[in-house]
């Protein structure tokens, strides 16, 4: 009898839930299915199109049934996804490159950062905004600004400076998909130092991936492993960005809730890179991952749109859009040297 009624409070609960966030969760699935659609068909970046899409139903996240599934899925979905994304990385991929370009990559992203830290404080932009900037320019573009943000302190500025993020560095990923590949060619790299220019400067995976094999087949092998160790680089980076926050932020710049020391999903991404270092994965299932983590983020970034309207990102400044481009400036100025160094 206490096994039935145990089982029926659980059924009434997951469909409380089902209720609660089912809707929010459906509509950003449909405008990431769009958003896919228009990336398949038409060449559009799939990310920027799921954001702006969102931004468009803005209306939906201000009240209504849509509200709480919204919230859900550009927390929770988002959070999923990232974890995921630790599939995709592997020590013995990574070992291949050579301690000297994987050492100019990891140092790259780490001077990107403390660069986005610094510009922010010249410029006169909070310490949160040029982390957020420094680390996404730095890592993997908007997959990173939403984990980032996800352990940063809320402010009344938080979505708005995540949405600006996301759509400045889908857009400077794209530009940078076209012109890069022409600065390989003007500098005669070979196929491996053009591959870790690609894969070390370019902010979005999809955009290393068009970029590095529109050069050549090895290019863009070379291209996706480097970017896989900056994708790599987000586990300790957000572990280190909570634990600093935890210690240093002031309570007053919180929204009262303390960052967990270890949030869930870089311990997701550790244990799921941790699996697919030892084999542990099959190729199939890290390929199921693969998909299941850039749909989550997917839907989840256009859910983030739906949250935040155009007139706050409008609100944004100048000084911003400086700030990331010149930190998308300095990512590929310093792996530009670093591999022309190597190379001689």
């Amino acid at each position: 009898m206490q096994t039935a009624d145990f089982t029926r409070t659980k059924v009434q609960g997951l469909s409380g839930f089902v209720q609660q966030n089912g809707q929010g969760f459906l509509v950003s699935a449909v405008v990431a299915a769009a958003a896919q659609f228009l990336s398949e068909h038409y060449g559009a970046p799939a990310m920027l199109m799921a954001l702006l899409l969102g931004i468009a139903f803005h209306f939906l996240a201000e009240d209504g049934p849509c509200k709480p599934g919204i919230e859900f899925t550009s927390r929770t979905v988002l959070r999923f996804g990232v974890a995921l994304l630790g599939a995709r990385i592997s020590v013995e991929l990574m070992v291949g490159l050579g301690a000297g370009l994987i050492t100019v990559v990891i140092v790259a992203v780490l001077a990107t950062i403390l660069f986005g830290l610094l510009g922010a404080r010249l410029l006169g932009r909070g310490w949160r905004f040029g982390v957020l900037t420094g680390g996404s320019v730095a890592i993997c573009g908007a997959s990173a600004a939403m984990a980032i943000s996800a352990v940063l302190p809320k402010n009344e500025h938080s979505e708005r400076n995540l949405i600006f993020t996301v759509l400045a560095v889908t857009v400077l990923s794209t530009v940078a998909m076209i012109v890069y590949p022409i600065l390989t060619e003007i500098f005669d790299f070979n196929s491996e130092y053009s591959g870790v220019f690609l894969g070390g400067t370019i902010h979005d995976v999809a955009q290393v991936v068009g970029a590095g094999f529109s050069v050549s087949d090895q290019t863009g092998e070379v291209a996706t492993l480097v970017k896989l160790i900056r994708v790599a680089m987000l586990a300790p980076v957000v572990l280190v960005i909570s634990i600093l926050v935890r210690k240093y932020a002031d309570d007053n710049t919180t929204d009262g809730k303390r960052p967990p020391v270890l949030p869930f999903f870089v311990v997701g991404f550790l244990i799921f890179a941790a699996m697919n270092s030892l084999g542990l994965i099959p190729a199939a299932v890290v390929d199921l991952m693969s998909s299941l983590s850039r749909w989550a983020l997917l839907i989840s970034i256009a859910a983030v749109g739906m949250k935040t309207s155009l007139k706050r990102i409008l609100d944004v400044g100048g000084q911003a859009i400086v700030l990331i481009v010149a930190e998308t400036i300095f990512i590929a100025i310093f792996v530009l040297l670093g591999v022309v160094l190597i190379g001689h």
